[in-house]
Order: C-alpha cells, then sequence, then structure tokens
C-alpha cells in the first residue's frame, strides 16, 4: 500500500506545481485579442497590437478635397488601469471603438496577452 501512496503523491505534487488549466491567459488573451464579440482587436491593432489604418476618406476643405486617415493607436504599452478605462467606456462617447462588454477577466487576459506577446 505504501509503495501506491508514494508514487500518488509525487504526480500530485507536480500537478500543483504546473498550470494545469486547459488554457493558459496568454492563449485566453490571445483568443479575446483575436474575436472578443464578433469584430476582433486585430482588426483594427493589427496583429502585433501597434495600430493599423481602419479607413481612408476624402474631406472637403476650401474647395479642395483631402485625405484624412483613422488609425487605431499603438496598445503595446498602454497600462492595465488605462486598458480598463478605453474598454468600459460607453458607446456613445467613443466614435470609433466598439462596446465589447468585457469582464475584468477578459480585459485582464487580453491586456497580458499584449503585453507578453513580444516574450513568446
Amino acid at each position: 500500500m505504501k509503495f501506491l501512496v508514494i508514487p500518488f503523491l509525487a504526480v500530485y505534487m507536480f500537478a500543483l506545481t504546473e498550470d494545469s488549466s486547459f488554457i493558459t491567459k496568454y492563449e485566453y488573451g490571445q483568443m479575446l485579442y483575436e474575436n472578443p464579440r464578433g469584430i476582433g482587436c486585430i482588426k483594427c491593432h493589427g496583429k502585433n497590437g501597434r495600430g493599423e489604418i481602419i479607413a481612408s476618406y476624402k474631406d472637403r476643405k476650401d474647395d479642395k478635397l483631402i485625405t484624412k486617415t483613422i488609425i487605431a493607436p499603438d496598445i503595446t504599452k498602454i497600462s492595465l488601469n488605462d486598458f480598463k478605462n478605453v474598454l468600459n467606456v460607453k458607446r456613445s462617447e467613443s466614435l470609433v471603438m466598439p462596446t465589447y462588454f468585457l469582464t475584468d477577466e477578459e480585459i485582464e487576459s487580453i491586456h497580458y496577452y499584449i503585453s507578453n506577446k513580444d516574450n513568446k
């Protein structure tokens, strides 16, 4: 009986030291970044989170047509607190950024993914 308990304890102790979750926080953040609620962050902020051109359009100013662009900002260096604040802005307050209704855990996972992307 002693010989059965010792291997069981060894496996149990190993399981406590390893990340035994189905999906890591990084993987969860990546999944949410790519498709949180329909349109993923990746569509505007790009694969690396450094921002992309969302749209270009012509505008008339003083009888001249000028090209304007809407560019998503770089989100790789934003603090978690600022990241939460931006994602919790109501739709009426942001003219471009969609409202995703993310939980704090989801926001923290996305931020973790973006913050650690270059380290992987």
